[in-house]
């Protein structure tokens, strides 16, 4: 599981979201729409999309990222891959369509 200590830190950013509430009025709203759409099932839990992730790119997960898209909203994984170059690779949230995978 070499994916447990970016979960882990996810998750306390999770729980420790609303103590820092400098955000933007925007990024509260994609914040509560992703929160919204992962309840409902409309987007793929992390863990997920880490296994694709790294079915992908076989390596380390260094960051994940949530962005919202004109389409919805997608992953962005990155990933130091094997040969020691990072990787970046983004997943459809409700699919989980490997978008694309690039250099970073």
């Amino acid at each position: 599981m070499k994916y447990i200590a970016p979960l882990l830190a996810a998750a306390a950013l999770l729980v420790a979201a609303p103590a820092f509430a400098a955000g933007s009025a925007q990024d509260k709203a994609d914040q509560k729409a992703a929160s919204e759409a992962l309840a409902r099932g409309e987007i793929l839990p992390i863990v997920k999309v880490l296994d694709i992730a790294l079915a992908q790119v076989p390596g380390d997960v260094l960051k994940v990222k949530l962005e919202r898209e004109p389409f919805g909203f997608k992953y962005e994984v990155k990933v130091l891959a094997k040969s020691g170059r990072v990787r970046e690779v983004e997943i459809d949230a409700r699919t989980g369509r490997v978008i694309g995978i690039e250099d970073d």
